[in-house]
Protein backbone atom coordinates (compact mmCIF):
# COMPACT_ATOMS: atom_id res chain seq x y z
CA UNK A 1 0.00 0.00 0.00
CA UNK A 2 1.84 3.09 -0.34
CA UNK A 3 0.11 2.77 -3.35
CA UNK A 4 0.60 4.03 -7.25
CA UNK A 5 -1.31 2.82 -9.54
CA UNK A 6 1.82 0.89 -11.76
CA UNK A 7 1.52 -2.79 -12.85
CA UNK A 8 4.45 -4.76 -13.77
CA UNK A 9 3.46 -7.64 -16.05
CA UNK A 10 5.41 -10.08 -18.45
CA UNK A 11 8.28 -7.74 -17.18
CA UNK A 12 7.02 -4.81 -18.69
CA UNK A 13 6.00 -1.84 -16.64
CA UNK A 14 2.47 -0.34 -17.58
CA UNK A 15 0.70 2.91 -16.50
CA UNK A 16 -2.76 2.27 -15.26
CA UNK A 17 -5.79 4.58 -15.68
CA UNK A 18 -6.30 6.09 -12.68
CA UNK A 19 -3.67 7.33 -10.23
CA UNK A 20 -3.01 8.28 -6.94
CA UNK A 21 -4.99 11.23 -6.33
CA UNK A 22 -3.47 14.48 -3.71
CA UNK A 23 -6.41 15.09 -1.16
CA UNK A 24 -8.21 18.24 -1.95
CA UNK A 25 -8.66 19.31 1.54
CA UNK A 26 -4.87 18.65 1.60
CA UNK A 27 -4.10 21.24 -1.63
CA UNK A 28 -6.60 23.60 -0.23
CA UNK A 29 -5.58 23.92 3.37
CA UNK A 30 -1.61 22.62 3.16
CA UNK A 31 -2.37 21.43 6.22
CA UNK A 32 -4.03 17.83 7.42
CA UNK A 33 -4.09 18.13 11.50
CA UNK A 34 -6.21 15.93 13.13
CA UNK A 35 -7.99 18.46 14.83
CA UNK A 36 -12.00 17.44 14.86
CA UNK A 37 -14.17 19.99 16.89
CA UNK A 38 -16.01 18.60 19.50
CA UNK A 39 -14.30 14.47 19.09
CA UNK A 40 -12.83 13.45 22.18
CA UNK A 41 -9.57 12.63 19.88
CA UNK A 42 -7.34 12.77 22.62
CA UNK A 43 -9.29 10.22 24.68
CA UNK A 44 -9.34 8.25 21.88
CA UNK A 45 -5.62 7.67 21.56
CA UNK A 46 -4.80 7.17 25.40
CA UNK A 47 -7.59 4.54 25.11
CA UNK A 48 -5.61 2.81 21.81
CA UNK A 49 -2.47 3.16 23.78
CA UNK A 50 -3.85 1.41 26.84
CA UNK A 51 -5.05 -1.26 24.35
CA UNK A 52 -1.85 -1.89 22.86
CA UNK A 53 -0.77 -6.14 23.48
CA UNK A 54 2.96 -7.37 24.67
CA UNK A 55 4.24 -8.65 21.71
CA UNK A 56 4.95 -12.48 22.07
CA UNK A 57 8.43 -14.12 20.89
CA UNK A 58 9.34 -17.73 20.14
CA UNK A 59 12.66 -19.02 19.27
CA UNK A 60 13.48 -20.89 16.15
CA UNK A 61 16.06 -23.12 14.70
CA UNK A 62 16.84 -23.25 11.09
CA UNK A 63 16.01 -26.16 9.42
CA UNK A 64 18.36 -26.62 6.85
CA UNK A 65 21.19 -25.20 4.02
CA UNK A 66 19.44 -24.52 0.98
CA UNK A 67 20.24 -23.51 -2.40
CA UNK A 68 18.40 -22.03 -5.13
CA UNK A 69 17.82 -23.68 -8.36
CA UNK A 70 16.40 -22.19 -11.81
CA UNK A 71 12.63 -23.93 -12.53
CA UNK A 72 11.04 -22.03 -15.35
CA UNK A 73 8.06 -24.60 -14.82
CA UNK A 74 7.55 -23.36 -11.46
CA UNK A 75 4.95 -19.72 -11.09
CA UNK A 76 8.09 -17.58 -9.27
CA UNK A 77 10.66 -19.44 -11.43
CA UNK A 78 12.39 -21.02 -8.41
CA UNK A 79 12.89 -24.01 -5.97
CA UNK A 80 15.44 -24.59 -3.30
CA UNK A 81 17.61 -27.79 -2.76
CA UNK A 82 18.59 -29.09 0.04
CA UNK A 83 22.21 -27.96 0.43
CA UNK A 84 22.83 -29.95 4.04
CA UNK A 85 21.88 -29.76 7.52
CA UNK A 86 21.58 -26.77 9.51
CA UNK A 87 23.37 -28.03 11.95
CA UNK A 88 26.46 -28.27 9.63
CA UNK A 89 26.59 -24.55 9.54
CA UNK A 90 28.94 -23.70 12.53
CA UNK A 91 31.80 -25.92 11.15
CA UNK A 92 32.03 -23.25 7.98
CA UNK A 93 34.98 -21.31 7.48
CA UNK A 94 33.78 -18.13 5.40
CA UNK A 95 35.58 -15.43 3.51
CA UNK A 96 35.20 -12.32 1.40
CA UNK A 97 32.26 -13.74 -1.73
CA UNK A 98 31.02 -16.76 0.67
CA UNK A 99 27.46 -17.05 0.93
CA UNK A 100 24.62 -19.41 2.32
CA UNK A 101 20.97 -19.72 2.37
CA UNK A 102 18.92 -20.77 5.93
CA UNK A 103 15.54 -21.77 5.31
CA UNK A 104 13.57 -21.67 8.63
CA UNK A 105 11.02 -24.04 7.08
CA UNK A 106 7.87 -21.79 7.34
CA UNK A 107 7.05 -17.55 7.49
CA UNK A 108 7.35 -15.57 10.28
CA UNK A 109 7.93 -11.82 11.46
CA UNK A 110 10.49 -10.90 13.52
CA UNK A 111 14.25 -10.65 14.44
CA UNK A 112 17.31 -12.63 13.79
CA UNK A 113 20.64 -13.21 15.95
CA UNK A 114 23.60 -15.50 15.76
CA UNK A 115 26.99 -15.77 17.10
CA UNK A 116 30.23 -14.86 14.82
CA UNK A 117 33.67 -16.15 15.90
CA UNK A 118 36.59 -16.30 13.80
CA UNK A 119 39.59 -18.68 12.08
CA UNK A 120 42.83 -17.72 11.89
CA UNK A 121 44.99 -14.92 13.02
CA UNK A 122 43.20 -12.30 15.54
CA UNK A 123 40.30 -10.43 13.86
CA UNK A 124 42.62 -7.04 12.40
CA UNK A 125 39.64 -6.11 10.64
CA UNK A 126 35.70 -5.53 10.88
CA UNK A 127 33.41 -8.61 9.13
CA UNK A 128 31.37 -7.15 6.25
CA UNK A 129 27.77 -8.64 6.18
CA UNK A 130 25.18 -8.67 3.74
CA UNK A 131 21.52 -10.43 5.07
CA UNK A 132 18.91 -10.58 2.65
CA UNK A 133 15.59 -11.99 4.19
CA UNK A 134 12.92 -13.79 1.74
CA UNK A 135 9.56 -14.42 2.19
CA UNK A 136 9.76 -16.37 -1.12
CA UNK A 137 12.78 -18.62 -3.03
CA UNK A 138 12.87 -15.51 -5.32
CA UNK A 139 13.68 -12.92 -2.75
CA UNK A 140 17.32 -14.70 -2.11
CA UNK A 141 17.72 -16.34 -5.64
CA UNK A 142 17.60 -13.16 -7.76
CA UNK A 143 19.28 -9.96 -7.63
CA UNK A 144 17.40 -7.16 -5.92
CA UNK A 145 19.25 -3.85 -7.71
CA UNK A 146 18.84 -2.20 -10.55
CA UNK A 147 15.56 -1.41 -8.29
CA UNK A 148 12.72 -0.37 -11.02
CA UNK A 149 9.40 0.02 -8.56
CA UNK A 150 7.68 3.14 -7.84
CA UNK A 151 7.99 2.25 -3.85
CA UNK A 152 11.14 3.54 -2.54
CA UNK A 153 13.66 0.76 -2.31
CA UNK A 154 14.16 1.24 1.44
CA UNK A 155 12.25 -1.40 1.91
CA UNK A 156 13.57 -3.65 -0.07
CA UNK A 157 14.81 -6.83 2.34
CA UNK A 158 18.29 -6.42 2.64
CA UNK A 159 20.76 -5.28 5.01
CA UNK A 160 24.99 -4.94 5.53
CA UNK A 161 26.06 -4.65 8.40
CA UNK A 162 29.60 -4.37 10.09
CA UNK A 163 30.72 -6.21 13.08
CA UNK A 164 33.78 -4.54 14.63
CA UNK A 165 34.57 -6.59 17.30
CA UNK A 166 35.10 -10.27 17.51
CA UNK A 167 33.63 -12.79 18.21
CA UNK A 168 30.39 -11.19 19.16
CA UNK A 169 26.86 -12.15 19.50
CA UNK A 170 24.88 -10.27 16.99
CA UNK A 171 20.80 -9.88 17.11
CA UNK A 172 19.68 -7.63 14.19
CA UNK A 173 18.23 -4.40 15.56
CA UNK A 174 15.32 -4.40 12.94
CA UNK A 175 12.22 -6.71 12.14
CA UNK A 176 11.90 -8.66 9.14
CA UNK A 177 9.08 -11.03 7.25
CA UNK A 178 11.20 -14.13 6.49
CA UNK A 179 11.45 -17.67 5.54
CA UNK A 180 14.90 -17.61 3.90
CA UNK A 181 17.86 -15.20 5.27
CA UNK A 182 20.85 -15.47 2.73
CA UNK A 183 24.17 -14.48 3.97
CA UNK A 184 26.92 -12.58 2.28
CA UNK A 185 30.25 -12.22 3.39
CA UNK A 186 31.30 -8.82 1.71
CA UNK A 187 34.67 -8.92 3.43
CA UNK A 188 36.88 -9.46 5.88
CA UNK A 189 40.97 -9.10 6.03
CA UNK A 190 42.48 -12.16 4.35
CA UNK A 191 44.18 -13.25 7.57
CA UNK A 192 41.01 -14.44 9.57
CA UNK A 193 37.35 -16.62 8.44
CA UNK A 194 33.88 -16.01 10.25
CA UNK A 195 32.18 -19.26 11.11
CA UNK A 196 28.03 -18.83 12.44
CA UNK A 197 26.88 -20.20 15.39
CA UNK A 198 23.66 -20.38 17.78
CA UNK A 199 22.04 -18.37 14.59
CA UNK A 200 18.15 -18.14 15.61
CA UNK A 201 15.12 -16.75 14.47
CA UNK A 202 13.15 -14.85 17.03
CA UNK A 203 9.42 -14.93 15.99
CA UNK A 204 7.34 -12.07 16.70
CA UNK A 205 3.50 -11.81 17.22
CA UNK A 206 0.54 -10.60 19.50
CA UNK A 207 -1.48 -13.69 18.75
CA UNK A 208 -1.38 -15.64 22.02
CA UNK A 209 -1.93 -19.13 20.37
CA UNK A 210 -2.98 -20.95 17.40
CA UNK A 211 -6.71 -21.62 16.91
CA UNK A 212 -7.74 -25.48 16.93
CA UNK A 213 -7.63 -26.55 13.21
CA UNK A 214 -9.79 -27.68 10.85
CA UNK A 215 -11.36 -31.22 11.65
CA UNK A 216 -9.77 -34.01 9.59
CA UNK A 217 -12.84 -34.98 7.95
CA UNK A 218 -12.36 -31.45 6.07
CA UNK A 219 -10.11 -31.96 2.38
CA UNK A 220 -7.22 -31.66 2.97
CA UNK A 221 -5.89 -28.72 0.06
CA UNK A 222 -9.20 -26.71 2.08
CA UNK A 223 -7.51 -27.41 5.84
CA UNK A 224 -3.72 -26.29 4.31
CA UNK A 225 -5.85 -23.14 2.69
CA UNK A 226 -7.29 -22.55 6.37
CA UNK A 227 -3.62 -23.40 7.88
CA UNK A 228 -1.91 -20.89 5.70
CA UNK A 229 -4.94 -17.87 6.36
CA UNK A 230 -3.98 -18.41 9.97
CA UNK A 231 -0.24 -17.86 9.53
CA UNK A 232 -0.87 -15.17 7.53
CA UNK A 233 -3.12 -13.65 9.72
CA UNK A 234 -0.74 -14.28 12.88
CA UNK A 235 2.79 -12.77 11.18
CA UNK A 236 0.52 -9.42 10.70
CA UNK A 237 -0.66 -9.64 14.40
CA UNK A 238 1.82 -7.01 15.82
CA UNK A 239 1.16 -4.15 18.43
CA UNK A 240 -1.69 -3.45 15.30
CA UNK A 241 -3.03 -4.98 12.79
CA UNK A 242 -0.70 -4.35 9.99
CA UNK A 243 -0.76 -4.82 6.64
CA UNK A 244 2.06 -6.61 5.85
CA UNK A 245 5.17 -7.35 7.50
CA UNK A 246 7.37 -6.81 5.45
CA UNK A 247 5.72 -3.72 3.57
CA UNK A 248 4.00 -0.94 5.03
CA UNK A 249 4.14 -2.02 8.30
CA UNK A 250 1.31 -0.05 9.45
CA UNK A 251 -2.73 -0.05 9.57
CA UNK A 252 -4.96 -0.12 7.06
CA UNK A 253 -8.66 0.26 7.17
CA UNK A 254 -9.47 -2.09 4.44
CA UNK A 255 -7.23 -4.74 5.25
CA UNK A 256 -8.34 -4.22 8.74
CA UNK A 257 -12.14 -5.04 7.94
CA UNK A 258 -11.15 -8.29 6.90
CA UNK A 259 -8.26 -9.17 9.42
CA UNK A 260 -10.95 -8.43 12.58
CA UNK A 261 -13.30 -10.53 10.24
CA UNK A 262 -10.97 -13.27 10.48
CA UNK A 263 -9.59 -13.22 13.87
CA UNK A 264 -13.03 -13.13 15.30
CA UNK A 265 -13.62 -17.09 14.40
CA UNK A 266 -9.45 -17.81 14.46
CA UNK A 267 -7.59 -15.65 17.38
CA UNK A 268 -10.61 -13.68 18.86
CA UNK A 269 -7.84 -11.29 20.27
CA UNK A 270 -10.67 -8.47 20.44
CA UNK A 271 -8.80 -5.89 22.19
CA UNK A 272 -6.92 -5.76 19.35
CA UNK A 273 -9.22 -5.05 17.05
CA UNK A 274 -11.00 -2.22 19.25
CA UNK A 275 -7.33 -0.50 19.72
CA UNK A 276 -7.48 -0.49 15.79
CA UNK A 277 -10.58 1.51 15.74
CA UNK A 278 -9.87 3.98 18.43
CA UNK A 279 -6.45 4.63 16.87
CA UNK A 280 -8.83 5.31 13.60
CA UNK A 281 -11.17 7.70 15.54
CA UNK A 282 -8.43 10.14 17.08
CA UNK A 283 -6.18 10.34 14.20
CA UNK A 284 -8.44 11.37 11.07
CA UNK A 285 -8.16 14.89 8.82
CA UNK A 286 -9.41 17.53 10.23
CA UNK A 287 -12.94 17.61 9.40
CA UNK A 288 -13.24 13.88 10.61
CA UNK A 289 -12.39 11.60 7.28
CA UNK A 290 -10.75 8.83 8.62
CA UNK A 291 -7.08 8.55 7.47
CA UNK A 292 -6.78 4.97 5.26
CA UNK A 293 -4.32 4.36 7.29
CA UNK A 294 -2.34 5.35 10.71
CA UNK A 295 1.35 5.43 11.68
CA UNK A 296 1.75 3.49 14.62
CA UNK A 297 5.52 4.21 15.46
CA UNK A 298 7.47 5.63 16.92
CA UNK A 299 4.03 7.17 18.19
CA UNK A 300 0.45 7.20 16.66
CA UNK A 301 0.00 9.70 14.10
CA UNK A 302 -1.98 10.35 11.13
CA UNK A 303 -1.57 8.71 7.66
CA UNK A 304 -2.13 11.37 5.58
CA UNK A 305 -3.84 8.75 2.60
CA UNK A 306 -7.54 9.14 2.36
CA UNK A 307 -9.47 6.39 0.25
CA UNK A 308 -13.18 6.36 -0.45
CA UNK A 309 -14.16 3.01 0.24
CA UNK A 310 -12.00 2.40 3.11
CA UNK A 311 -13.72 5.28 5.01
CA UNK A 312 -16.71 3.74 4.14
CA UNK A 313 -15.58 0.26 5.64
CA UNK A 314 -14.72 1.76 9.02
CA UNK A 315 -18.51 1.69 9.85
CA UNK A 316 -18.45 -1.81 8.54
CA UNK A 317 -15.36 -2.96 10.59
CA UNK A 318 -17.21 -1.57 13.68
CA UNK A 319 -20.43 -3.01 13.11
CA UNK A 320 -18.59 -6.46 12.91
CA UNK A 321 -16.92 -5.30 15.90
CA UNK A 322 -19.97 -4.65 18.05
CA UNK A 323 -21.80 -7.75 16.90
CA UNK A 324 -18.77 -9.82 17.68
CA UNK A 325 -17.88 -8.91 21.23
CA UNK A 326 -21.38 -7.32 22.50
CA UNK A 327 -19.27 -4.08 23.21
CA UNK A 328 -21.95 -1.67 22.62
CA UNK A 329 -20.56 1.04 25.00
CA UNK A 330 -17.22 0.93 22.36
CA UNK A 331 -20.31 1.35 19.78
CA UNK A 332 -21.61 3.81 21.37
CA UNK A 333 -18.39 5.72 21.60
CA UNK A 334 -17.38 5.91 17.92
CA UNK A 335 -20.84 6.12 16.54
CA UNK A 336 -20.16 9.87 15.62
CA UNK A 337 -17.50 9.00 14.05
CA UNK A 338 -19.20 6.12 11.35
CA UNK A 339 -21.75 8.68 11.27
CA UNK A 340 -19.52 11.57 9.82
CA UNK A 341 -18.01 9.03 7.31
CA UNK A 342 -21.24 8.97 5.64
CA UNK A 343 -21.92 12.50 6.17
CA UNK A 344 -18.89 13.88 4.28
CA UNK A 345 -18.76 11.15 1.57
CA UNK A 346 -22.44 11.97 0.85
CA UNK A 347 -21.60 15.40 -0.34
CA UNK A 348 -20.71 13.08 -3.68
CA UNK A 349 -24.03 11.46 -4.02
CA UNK A 350 -26.33 13.40 -6.59
CA UNK A 351 -29.55 13.88 -6.63
CA UNK A 352 -30.39 10.60 -8.63
CA UNK A 353 -28.39 8.60 -5.84
CA UNK A 354 -25.28 8.30 -7.61
CA UNK A 355 -22.03 8.97 -6.20
CA UNK A 356 -19.92 10.60 -8.32
CA UNK A 357 -16.49 10.38 -8.43
CA UNK A 358 -15.11 14.27 -8.21
CA UNK A 359 -11.57 13.29 -9.32
CA UNK A 360 -9.94 14.39 -6.17
CA UNK A 361 -9.85 11.13 -4.44
CA UNK A 362 -9.24 8.33 -4.23
CA UNK A 363 -11.05 5.05 -5.32
CA UNK A 364 -9.73 2.02 -4.45
CA UNK A 365 -11.61 -1.34 -4.82
CA UNK A 366 -8.58 -2.86 -6.59
CA UNK A 367 -5.36 -3.47 -8.28
CA UNK A 368 -6.81 -4.21 -11.37
CA UNK A 369 -5.34 -1.55 -13.53
CA UNK A 370 -8.32 -1.37 -16.13
CA UNK A 371 -10.73 -1.46 -13.50
CA UNK A 372 -13.95 0.76 -14.13
CA UNK A 373 -15.03 1.34 -10.61
CA UNK A 374 -18.35 3.58 -10.49
CA UNK A 375 -20.72 0.49 -10.51
CA UNK A 376 -18.32 -0.77 -7.46
CA UNK A 377 -18.04 2.01 -5.39
CA UNK A 378 -21.79 2.86 -5.65
CA UNK A 379 -22.48 -1.37 -4.18
CA UNK A 380 -19.99 -0.30 -1.58
CA UNK A 381 -21.20 3.18 -0.23
CA UNK A 382 -24.83 1.37 -0.19
CA UNK A 383 -23.42 -1.47 1.97
CA UNK A 384 -22.10 1.37 4.56
CA UNK A 385 -25.04 2.67 5.07
CA UNK A 386 -26.88 -0.41 5.25
CA UNK A 387 -24.62 -1.62 7.93
CA UNK A 388 -24.66 1.87 9.53
CA UNK A 389 -27.86 1.60 10.00
CA UNK A 390 -28.22 -1.36 11.32
CA UNK A 391 -25.83 -0.44 13.76
CA UNK A 392 -27.70 2.15 15.07
CA UNK A 393 -30.87 0.46 15.68
CA UNK A 394 -28.61 -2.02 17.21
CA UNK A 395 -27.43 0.93 19.68
CA UNK A 396 -30.36 2.41 19.90
CA UNK A 397 -29.95 5.52 17.93
CA UNK A 398 -32.00 5.15 14.96
CA UNK A 399 -33.46 8.49 14.91
CA UNK A 400 -29.95 9.87 14.00
CA UNK A 401 -30.08 8.09 11.18
CA UNK A 402 -33.50 8.48 10.01
CA UNK A 403 -32.91 9.52 6.68
CA UNK A 404 -30.93 6.34 5.96
CA UNK A 405 -33.58 3.97 4.60
CA UNK A 406 -34.90 6.74 2.02
CA UNK A 407 -31.03 7.29 0.77
CA UNK A 408 -30.58 3.58 0.63
CA UNK A 409 -33.63 3.12 -1.31
CA UNK A 410 -32.70 5.88 -4.05
CA UNK A 411 -29.14 4.75 -4.57
CA UNK A 412 -30.23 1.32 -4.99
CA UNK A 413 -32.74 2.79 -7.46
CA UNK A 414 -30.00 4.47 -9.30
CA UNK A 415 -27.51 2.15 -9.00
CA UNK A 416 -30.18 -0.49 -11.25
CA UNK A 417 -30.98 1.68 -13.13
CA UNK A 418 -27.50 2.89 -14.31
CA UNK A 419 -25.29 -0.08 -13.76
CA UNK A 420 -27.95 -3.21 -14.61
CA UNK A 421 -28.05 -4.43 -17.59
CA UNK A 422 -31.64 -6.53 -17.83
CA UNK A 423 -31.26 -7.53 -21.00
CA UNK A 424 -27.55 -9.12 -21.06
CA UNK A 425 -28.47 -9.81 -16.93
CA UNK A 426 -25.15 -8.63 -15.98
CA UNK A 427 -23.95 -5.05 -14.12
CA UNK A 428 -21.85 -3.11 -16.29
CA UNK A 429 -19.94 0.29 -15.40
CA UNK A 430 -18.45 3.32 -17.52
CA UNK A 431 -19.75 4.91 -21.16
CA UNK A 432 -18.17 1.38 -22.79
CA UNK A 433 -20.34 -0.63 -20.22
CA UNK A 434 -17.51 -2.70 -18.63
CA UNK A 435 -17.82 -6.22 -17.13
CA UNK A 436 -16.12 -6.49 -14.24
CA UNK A 437 -16.03 -8.92 -11.23
CA UNK A 438 -15.93 -6.01 -8.98
CA UNK A 439 -18.93 -4.54 -10.70
CA UNK A 440 -21.01 -7.93 -9.56
CA UNK A 441 -19.61 -8.61 -6.30
CA UNK A 442 -20.29 -5.17 -4.46
CA UNK A 443 -23.92 -4.83 -6.24
CA UNK A 444 -24.31 -8.17 -5.12
CA UNK A 445 -23.05 -7.33 -1.76
CA UNK A 446 -25.39 -4.36 -1.37
CA UNK A 447 -28.36 -6.01 -2.01
CA UNK A 448 -29.26 -4.34 -5.37
CA UNK A 449 -29.81 -6.99 -7.59
CA UNK A 450 -31.94 -10.21 -6.48
CA UNK A 451 -30.47 -13.41 -5.80
CA UNK A 452 -31.43 -14.86 -8.95
CA UNK A 453 -30.55 -11.75 -10.34
CA UNK A 454 -27.13 -11.89 -8.92
CA UNK A 455 -26.68 -15.83 -9.22
CA UNK A 456 -26.82 -15.27 -13.07
CA UNK A 457 -24.55 -12.03 -13.46
CA UNK A 458 -22.17 -13.64 -11.35
CA UNK A 459 -22.29 -16.88 -13.19
CA UNK A 460 -22.22 -15.00 -16.33
CA UNK A 461 -19.04 -12.86 -15.81
CA UNK A 462 -17.04 -15.46 -14.67
CA UNK A 463 -17.63 -17.15 -17.50
CA UNK A 464 -16.87 -13.60 -20.40
CA UNK A 465 -13.13 -14.26 -21.29
CA UNK A 466 -13.06 -10.32 -21.59
CA UNK A 467 -14.76 -9.43 -18.22
CA UNK A 468 -12.25 -7.43 -15.68
CA UNK A 469 -11.02 -9.94 -13.08
CA UNK A 470 -9.66 -9.15 -9.69
CA UNK A 471 -5.41 -8.79 -9.47
CA UNK A 472 -5.58 -8.75 -5.20
CA UNK A 473 -7.37 -11.47 -2.90
CA UNK A 474 -8.52 -8.31 -1.44
CA UNK A 475 -11.10 -7.97 -3.69
CA UNK A 476 -10.79 -11.85 -4.73
CA UNK A 477 -12.57 -11.95 -0.98
CA UNK A 478 -15.56 -10.26 -1.84
CA UNK A 479 -16.27 -12.30 -4.74
CA UNK A 480 -16.52 -14.91 -2.48
CA UNK A 481 -18.45 -13.31 -0.18
CA UNK A 482 -20.86 -12.17 -3.20
CA UNK A 483 -21.00 -16.01 -4.66
CA UNK A 484 -22.26 -17.06 -0.87
CA UNK A 485 -24.79 -14.22 -0.66
CA UNK A 486 -26.82 -15.43 -3.35
CA UNK A 487 -26.26 -19.35 -2.70
CA UNK A 488 -23.30 -20.22 -4.84
CA UNK A 489 -21.79 -21.65 -2.01
CA UNK A 490 -19.90 -24.52 -4.60
CA UNK A 491 -18.94 -21.42 -7.07
CA UNK A 492 -17.14 -19.71 -3.75
CA UNK A 493 -15.22 -22.73 -3.11
CA UNK A 494 -14.08 -23.73 -6.18
CA UNK A 495 -12.77 -19.93 -6.53
CA UNK A 496 -11.08 -20.40 -2.93
CA UNK A 497 -9.64 -23.40 -3.81
CA UNK A 498 -8.49 -22.43 -7.26
CA UNK A 499 -7.05 -18.86 -5.94
CA UNK A 500 -5.79 -19.28 -2.89
CA UNK A 501 -5.00 -22.81 -3.15
CA UNK A 502 -2.93 -21.28 -6.44
CA UNK A 503 -0.98 -19.37 -4.13
CA UNK A 504 -0.20 -22.73 -1.64
CA UNK A 505 0.75 -24.95 -4.87
CA UNK A 506 3.38 -21.99 -5.57
CA UNK A 507 4.95 -22.47 -2.45
CA UNK A 508 3.34 -20.05 -0.68
CA UNK A 509 3.50 -20.27 3.36
CA UNK A 510 1.61 -17.05 3.76
CA UNK A 511 -0.94 -15.88 1.56
CA UNK A 512 0.38 -12.82 -0.57
CA UNK A 513 -0.50 -9.27 -1.28
CA UNK A 514 -1.41 -9.62 -5.45
CA UNK A 515 -1.63 -12.76 -7.03
CA UNK A 516 -2.75 -13.45 -10.76
CA UNK A 517 -2.98 -17.19 -11.49
CA UNK A 518 -1.90 -16.01 -15.29
CA UNK A 519 0.66 -13.81 -14.23
CA UNK A 520 2.43 -15.07 -11.14
CA UNK A 521 5.27 -11.93 -10.83
CA UNK A 522 2.79 -9.67 -10.90
CA UNK A 523 4.09 -6.44 -9.40
CA UNK A 524 1.31 -3.23 -8.66
CA UNK A 525 4.29 -2.12 -7.97
CA UNK A 526 6.80 -1.40 -11.04
CA UNK A 527 8.85 -4.66 -9.50
CA UNK A 528 8.00 -8.34 -7.40
CA UNK A 529 10.71 -7.66 -5.36
CA UNK A 530 8.46 -4.85 -3.42
CA UNK A 531 5.80 -7.12 -3.05
CA UNK A 532 4.55 -8.81 0.26
CA UNK A 533 4.18 -12.19 0.44
CA UNK A 534 2.46 -12.02 3.67
CA UNK A 535 -0.33 -9.62 3.49
CA UNK A 536 -3.10 -8.56 5.79
CA UNK A 537 -6.21 -8.49 3.52
CA UNK A 538 -5.12 -12.25 1.90
CA UNK A 539 -6.10 -14.39 4.92
CA UNK A 540 -10.33 -14.34 4.64
CA UNK A 541 -10.23 -17.79 3.48
CA UNK A 542 -10.36 -18.89 7.23
CA UNK A 543 -12.91 -16.71 7.82
CA UNK A 544 -15.24 -17.92 4.93
CA UNK A 545 -14.56 -21.56 5.90
CA UNK A 546 -15.00 -20.40 9.87
CA UNK A 547 -17.44 -18.16 9.99
CA UNK A 548 -19.50 -18.56 6.52
CA UNK A 549 -19.54 -21.94 6.59
CA UNK A 550 -17.91 -22.86 3.66
CA UNK A 551 -16.49 -25.83 2.67
CA UNK A 552 -17.55 -27.95 5.67
CA UNK A 553 -20.39 -25.91 7.50
CA UNK A 554 -18.86 -24.79 9.99
CA UNK A 555 -19.08 -21.51 11.86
Amino acid sequence: MNRRDVLLAAGTVVAVAATLKTDLVAAQSGSMEPAVAGAPVKRWADLAESLRPELIETEQLPIRLVRAVSDPSLPLLWRMETDAQAGELGSRVLKKGDSFILDFGGHRTGNFSFTLQTEGREPDAPARLRFIFGEVPSDVAEVLYPYRGMLSSSWLPDEIINVDYLPQHVRLPRRYAFRYVKVEVVDTSSGFGVRFEDVKAHALTSAAALPAPLPTRWPEDIRRIDEVAVATLRDCMQTCFEDGPRRDQRLWVGDLRLQAATNYVTFNQTNLVKRCLYLFAAFPRNDGLVAACVYEKPQARYGGIHIVDYAALYNVALLDYVTATGDEATGRDLFPVAKRQLEILSTHINSDGLFVDPGNVWIFVDWAPTLHKAAAIQGIMIYAYQQTLKLAERLGLAQQVRDYPARIKTMTAAARRTFFNSQRGICTSGPAGQVSWASQAWLTIAGVLTHKEASNALQRTVAIPGAVKPLTPYLYHYVAEALIDCGLKAQALDLVRRYWGGMVRAGADTFWEAYDPENPLVSPYGDRHINSYCHAWSCGPSYLFRGRGLGGGIG
